[in-house]
């Protein structure tokens, strides 16, 4: 009986709070009377402007590069800081609450707000983008590769103390070896994240396909609009695919 009055009183919370956030959001499906406009202008995006594309590729190549090095270098920071951050590799508890903390603090900030800072510091383009991806994946491959570090089997790295190994020797050589193929895993999964914030970052001045996107939505220019979204759907889905088969291949 207790345990089925808590559930009606989880489920009473649950509907309380969609209520709310639906009042809150302003959901009001009675908006969608007037589809017809959203189809009035989806029109206008026809036919596509292809005359443009060898400018939306380069841009395109900008993007995926701006994703990439920025999980890339997230991941050379984030690896050894994350055995500082685990509870089992850290050499004291000082040390792994500083680390854990610090990460925490950066991934807490969102690769926008880096961005609107550096942008507005070191001026327009793709370097501060880069930067305020890696700079959140710094927090995010930290957190995640210490929680690896902590699950890791312990009987290797005591092994290796046992005959003299150095701590650091031992950690790195007995847990690394344990959990690359996650630390892959998880660096895939950010860079297909990272190709979604390269989009959003362009719209605030960072360059790339994104940026194009905004210029041409602010121009009224939907024809070029179409072939941008269509080009950063086929790029989406091509590095979704790309991510999962490296990840079922390592894991």
């Amino acid at each position: 009986m207790w345990i089925k009055k808590r559930s009606l009183v989880i489920y009473a919370l649950l509907v309380v709070a969609i209520f709310i956030s639906m009042r809150l959001t302003e959901f009001d499906l009675t908006k969608f009377r007037d589809f017809r406009n959203m189809i009035d202008f989806l029109s206008q995006w026809f036919p596509m402007d292809f005359t443009r594309l060898p400018g939306m590729l380069e841009d395109t190549l900008a993007t995926l590069a701006m994703a990439f090095l920025g999980s890339f270098l997230g991941l050379i920071i984030g690896l050894p800081l994350s055995f500082l951050a685990a509870r089992n590799t850290a050499h004291s508890k000082l040390v792994f609450h500083f680390f854990r903390v610090a990460l925490s603090f950066v991934r807490s900030v969102p690769e926008i707000v880096f961005g609107l800072i550096l942008l507005t510091t070191l001026g327009l383009g793709p370097f501060p983008a880069v930067l305020a991806i890696t700079f959140h994946n710094i927090g995010v491959m930290g957190k995640l590769i210490s929680e690896l570090i902590e699950a890791a089997d312990t009987g290797p790295q005591e092994a290796m103390k046992a005959v003299g190994a150095k701590r650091w020797v031992a950690s790195l050589f007995s847990i690394l070896p344990q959990i690359w193929p996650n630390v892959l895993s998880n660096f895939f999964y950010r860079f297909e994240v990272a190709i979604r914030t390269s989009l959003i970052l362009g719209f605030i001045g960072g360059g790339g396909i994104g940026q194009r996107l905004f210029n041409d939505f602010n121009t009224f220019n939907y024809s070029s609009v179409s072939l941008d979204v269509l080009i950063i759907m086929v790029m989406v889905i091509l590095v979704d695919s790309l991510g999962s088969f490296v990840r079922n291949r390592v894991i």
